[in-house]
């Protein structure tokens, strides 16, 4: 018998009870951590089965073959040995080849410099000559010349057809909206529904075990099986709870992604984004001929850690925020950047939309939380806790009735704002011991859920009412509520759990 991973009799000889291939112990408990999958058939497998294949106490213990005789080990130690020392050889002439492009590319850059410096004297020299002709000659300089490099982009606000459209969509959900009278849509869970909700689902061993844990969470409200993870193992994957299989790992970021979302809208294809701690975004697109996830756009216009993504209502754009205290905008269908913010004072670590699609909120380090006008860039509101100690706002989210905003007002209480008159409507308390993790509104504006070390909470809106708790599984760190506010969806370590009705 041998494992069908080492291709050597295997010392522990496992069978798995799904695909009946053996295994030595050590190497299939090994990639089951890391991967959860069986590596011959790919089916989802786990170390309970696995099944001990019990040897007779009585016979030797198998020995590889190469490894029967003194001269055979010594071949092997020989072979070994030329295999590491021509490795080094490599080794030093690739190190040599990247010593030798290095030192060319700190020269170029140091030349390039150089030629940059003069050519920036040359035309402010040129400037100050011309402003002195021109006060000779009595001419006034024009105003529309800049006087210094700027990118034009940050300064001209959106493009008018982009507004055009904002507007549109911002008249039609607030119509919307206000046709409702405040009353909840059709068809979505009422809170003495949500009270009664227990675990229902548990998806395990998702994401590499090295390094472990899933940072941010997506639901999919046309599919409501499939959801959307990043995880600290640089990697997005989209997951069909119905089947338990992972339908797409895509790779592409070289550290953790911090944030993901879908892009869903009749009769378009549904775009799977992220956004990382490598500086960029990627967008994804379904490609019907191969079947799979291919990369449609990657965003790398900002130079600090991306802390924000948020898909637009119009659905044609996203947005990012970024610690290097700029916002931008992006289009869906030309995949091109169509706005990004001046520099502000600090850094910016979490974004929010209005669900009418005018105002972006964005979180600082310094306890405060910056709204601006989407359509100019121009500042709209600025909220700032009193009597706090400075934290960071890390996580914040608008409510479906566009009068609310949540977000922590302190390590252990979260802050839900009046838009209208930018005072502090509630303040609700979550307990000395606890962190909060996470924030989020359903899409009827019935319930916010934060997502604490000590586990969850679901409130009602208006009332503030403490509606559930969900402890099982410990600590969650992010929170999403499902299609029609049906199923609550929350995130522990490598577990993706649903809470529901309970079974009938």
């Amino acid at each position: 018998m041998f494992c069908a991973i080492s291709g050597e009799p295997p010392q522990t000889p496992v069978i798995s009870k799904t695909s009946g291939h053996l295994y030595e112990k050590r190497l299939i408990t090994k990639y089951i951590n890391e991967n959860g999958t069986d590596p011959i058939t790919g089916e989802k497998l786990e170390e309970a089965d696995l099944i001990e294949v019990k040897a007779s106490p009585n016979s030797a213990a198998p020995r590889p073959p190469t490894h029967t005789s003194i001269p055979a080990l010594l071949q092997l130690l020989s072979n070994e040995w030329d295999a590491v020392a021509l490795s080094m050889y490599n080794l030093e002439q690739k190190y040599n080849a990247t010593r030798q492009e290095l030192s060319y590319a700190l020269y170029s850059q140091d030349a390039a410099s150089r030629v940059i410096a003069r050519l920036i004297r040359e035309r402010d020299a040129a400037r100050e000559a011309l402003a002195n002709v021109s006060a000779s000659m009595g001419i006034a300089p024009t105003a529309s010349a800049p006087t210094e490099d700027v990118e034009m982009v940050e300064d001209a606000g959106l493009p008018a057809s982009v507004v055009a459209k904002i507007d549109e969509v911002h008249q039609k959900l607030s119509a919307s909206r206000k046709q409702r009278k405040n009353a909840p849509p059709p068809g979505f869970a009422a809170s003495a529904d949500v009270k009664t909700y227990v675990a229902t689902h548990t998806v395990p061993s998702l994401h590499s075990a090295s390094p472990a844990g899933i940072t941010s969470l997506a639901i999919s409200q046309t599919n409501p099986s499939q959801f959307l993870t990043g995880g600290n193992d640089k990697i997005v994957q989209l997951y069909d709870q119905n089947t338990d299989k992972v339908l797409a790992s895509l790779k592409g970021h070289t550290k953790k992604v911090n944030h993901v979302a879908f892009r869903e809208q009749e009769g378009e294809n549904t775009l799977l984004l992220s956004a990382g701690a490598d500086k960029i975004a990627k967008v994804w697109a379904h490609d019907t001929s191969s079947g799979e996830y291919l990369p449609k756009l990657t965003v790398r216009t900002h130079k600090g850690e991306l802390t924000g993504l948020a898909v637009h209502p119009t659905s044609t754009l996203f947005a990012l925020s970024s610690t290097d205290k700029t916002y931008s905008l992006h289009d869906l269908n030309t995949f091109t950047q169509v706005f990004r913010s001046t520099p502000f004072d600090d850094p910016f670590t979490s974004l929010g939309i209005h669900p009418d699609g005018t105002l972006i909120a964005l979180g600082t380090p310094t306890s405060t939380i910056q709204i601006y006008d989407i359509r100019s860039g121009s500042i709209a509101a600025v909220l700032t806790p009193t009597d706090s100690s400075p934290f960071t706002v890390h996580t914040l989210a608008f409510s479906q009735n566009g009068y609310h905003l949540l977000a922590p007002d302190s390590l252990s209480s979260v802050a839900v704002w009046d838009l209208r008159y930018q005072t502090l409507a509630k303040s609700i308390p979550l307990g000395d011991d606890c962190k909060v993790n996470h924030v989020a509104c359903d899409l009827s504006g019935q319930f916010l859920g934060v997502a604490t070390n000590q586990g969850a909470r679901i409130f009602a809106h208006k009332t503030w009412n403490d509606l559930l708790t969900l402890e099982e599984g410990g600590e969650i760190t992010n929170l999403a509520f499902g299609p029609y506010s049906k199923e609550i969806w929350g995130v522990t370590g490598r577990e993706v759990r649903t809470w529901g009705l309970p079974a009938s």
